[in-house]
């Protein structure tokens, strides 16, 4: 509600929230928040007479798509996820196209509609204009030395966090630099682990020299970082939050696991998992290069402009 905005288009809000796993007054509210939001799905559509519609997922744009394939509005669905959430699954049945990041989409919806197109990326991602040497100079780093790169988003990961905390002196020790982004909640906790080889920071604002600098990258697997990751084409360690509707982190890390193209740990897995898994790595260059390999084989890198291809379609259907 505020970046919108700040990139200069207008937004309008819904008075509506996803269904608790647990009973809460949230839940009893949620019939009526829907009715509510339903009503003023109908009045922004009058209002704004859309030629079309696109709903990425997520309870919010559930109302709106509905209201407008009622209308006969030509919808089209974005799904980032390998395991689509409930709100495109209801949808599925309206929309007209529905355009997917992952293969074997048509379990969820109707074969029929399902477009593989990939998710749209910044193009600073998809065409970087700085090599690996050229972003360890910019970053101070060592030329010489296996950089790890740890992402927990712009907010932070937790139990990544504390995995840093406890294994980051022994990778050092291996010969390693780590260039940690420990999340804005999490700052003031790490910052003080600031030393040689080890940078914490709580934001990275450079995302392309940091992916340009790493050979190795520890990192959640939402749907766009999965789809980042392909991109950058380097060894990645998956670790899922199990905190997510449906577990669909998990499902978007082993849908990539499957092909040989990254590994993934659960967090209950961690303690016993990450430095064997991450010392097997350090010490076979060789493999490293080939998750990277296989890994940037699954990028869609003109996601964008096939979406906007398959709504350029249907607008003129």
């Amino acid at each position: 509600m505020s970046r919108v905005p700040k990139a200069g288009y207008a937004i309008k809000g819904l008075w509506i929230k996803g269904i608790q796993r647990k009973f809460t007054l949230e839940n009893i509210l949620f019939p009526f928040k829907l009715f509510v939001s339903l009503v003023k799905s109908w009045f922004i559509i009058q209002k704004f007479k859309p030629h079309l519609v696109v709903g990425t997922g997520g309870f919010a744009s559930g109302p709106l798509l509905y209201v407008a394939s009622q209308k006969n509005i030509p919808t089209l669905i974005q799904e980032q996820n390998a395991w689509p959430g409930i709100t495109n699954r209801l949808l599925a049945k309206h929309a007209n196209r529905i355009c997917v990041a992952h293969l074997g989409m048509d379990r969820f919806f109707p074969a029929q509609k399902v477009i593989l197109t990939g998710n749209p990326l910044r193009q600073t991602l998809i065409n970087p204009s700085i090599d690996s040497k050229q972003a360890r100079s910019k970053l101070n780093q060592h030329q010489d030395r296996t950089t790890l790169l740890v992402l927990g988003g712009s907010l932070g990961a937790k139990r990544i966090n504390q995995l840093m905390a406890v294994h980051a002196q022994k990778l050092v020790e291996q010969n390693l630099q780590i260039l940690w982004q420990c999340g804005s909640l999490y700052e003031q906790e790490y910052i003080s682990y600031n030393q040689d080889h080890i940078r914490v920071v709580s934001f990275l604002e450079d995302m392309a020299s940091a992916y340009a600098s790493a050979d190795i990258i520890l990192s959640r697997a939402g749907a766009l970082a999965v789809s980042e990751l392909c991109h950058v084409g380097k060894a990645v360690m998956f670790v899922p939050s199990p905190n997510v509707a449906e577990d669909h982190q998990y499902k978007n890390a082993m849908s990539i696991a499957e092909q040989d193209a990254a590994i993934v740990i659960k967090e209950s897995e961690l303690d016993d998992a990450f430095l064997p898994s991450i010392t097997q790595l350090t010490q076979n260059p060789s493999r490293q290069q080939q998750l990277g390999a296989n890994i940037k084989k699954l990028a869609k890198p003109n996601a964008t402009q096939d979406i906007v291809e398959q709504i350029k379609e249907l607008l003129h259907d």
